[in-house]
């Protein structure tokens, strides 16, 4: 059972923004508990995602997604460097047909947001097929070591006195004279406890949270999405790639696993949902608890047209999660975060962000005009 009967700040979620986010409030001397369903931190979105660290090369249809990524980068990079791999060189390469982007409109946009680029040497472009690669550019983006990043964010958290709840699933809060009213269930059973504020950091089960409680649901879409982990062939060892911007893929390190993770943007969604008010919520939980039927064999082929060594590439197994995104960032790509304050009831705030890298987004936002964590 959670150690005491009011917080100042409760914190549903123990993915990255969630205990970052749970880690800046205790630093400011605030009482802040973490529940978290889950044995572990990091376990859910936070692991199974591509670990790349963005510097905005992957945004040219939305700049200030692009411009944002780049300020972040180099910041994400120097907080948790000890989980930071930038041992590899990455390459973005352009096709000659059915990308939304020239290869003169992607250095333009580039050299726009301030990223390093310059054309890949002869023998990374000699990788691709030179009938459908228009140009391929040597850039700088790193990758993130999970399970490194979760022993950073645990130490950090522990430093800073937030009170961890594992194994401890929020079901549902409501309005209470003190703030809000939480109730809980851990292994010794039910509970409730009150506090001032409520962070409903619970990625793709945000909205589910919120109709459990009696709350309008927000407007988010999903996509049950699988990345294939491949061993990629011996001239991709070093490599990270990224084929754009239209229906191509990425291959990248995955520093958790000494694997390479292999999307599509054609294979890697298998299905699409949006969350309404008076339709199912938690269909998340249900497609991953469902038999999955890998897409990888489309994946390698689709992507070997345009760099043949793909071809082989040997397969290890998928990682399955739920992506959720605003539907608002269908048509450009961007990746806002969603902050919402006082979402149906006072003190009670609900953040989802698209990528890790965005968490100075999020506390700026929650701290208007800061820019410290």
């Amino acid at each position: 059972m959670l150690t005491r009967t009011h917080y100042d700040h409760l914190v549903v979620g123990g993915g990255f923004y969630g205990a970052v986010l749970a880690s800046e409030l205790a630093a400011r001397g605030r009482r802040v508990v973490l529940c978290e369903r889950a044995g572990d931190l990091l376990q859910r979105a936070s692991l199974n995602n591509q670990a790349r660290v963005h510097n905005g090369y992957h945004y040219p249809r939305s700049l200030l997604t692009a411009l944002r990524s780049r300020v972040n980068f180099q910041r994400f990079s120097d907080e948790f460097s000890p989980a930071i791999v930038s041992n590899f060189r990455k390459l973005y390469a352009v096709p000659r047909r059915f990308s939304k982007v020239s290869a003169r409109q992607f250095v333009r946009f580039v050299e726009q947001i301030g990223a390093p680029i310059e054309p890949a040497s002869r023998y990374d472009t000699a990788l691709f097929d030179s009938d459908l690669i228009e140009a391929v550019f040597s850039v700088v983006e790193h990758a993130f070591d999970a399970v490194i990043l979760k022993q950073l964010v645990r130490e950090r958290m522990d430093r800073r006195g937030v009170e961890l709840a594992l194994n401890t699933e929020v079901l549902r809060f409501q309005k209470h004279p003190e703030g809000l009213e939480v109730h809980y269930r851990d292994s010794s059973g039910e509970g409730l406890v009150t506090a001032t504020e409520v962070l409903n950091c619970t990625y793709s089960g945000i909205n589910d949270l919120l109709k459990r409680s009696g709350l309008p649901v927000l407007r988010i879409k999903h996509e049950l999405t699988e990345m294939a982990l491949i061993q990629p062939p011996e001239e991709l060892r070093g490599l990270g790639v990224t084929v754009m911007c239209g229906p191509f893929f990425s291959c990248m390190p995955y520093p958790a696993l000494q694997q390479h993770t292999l999307s599509h943007v054609r294979y890697t969604p298998h299905l699409a949902w949006e969350d309404s008010d008076d339709g199912e919520t938690e269909m998340g939980e249900r497609w991953m608890a469902a038999p999955k039927v890998s897409k990888y064999p489309h994946m390698i082929r689709a992507s070997s047209l345009y760099l043949p060594c793909m071809a082989r590439s040997r397969y290890q197994s998928s990682i399955w999660e739920v992506k959720s995104v605003l539907p608002q960032s269908e048509g450009d790509d961007s990746r806002p975060i969603l902050f919402r304050r006082d979402h149906g009831l006072p003190g009670l705030i609900c953040v989802m962000g698209g990528k890790l890298d965005n968490i100075y987004d999020a506390l700026m936002e929650y701290h208007p005009g800061s820019t410290a964590p």
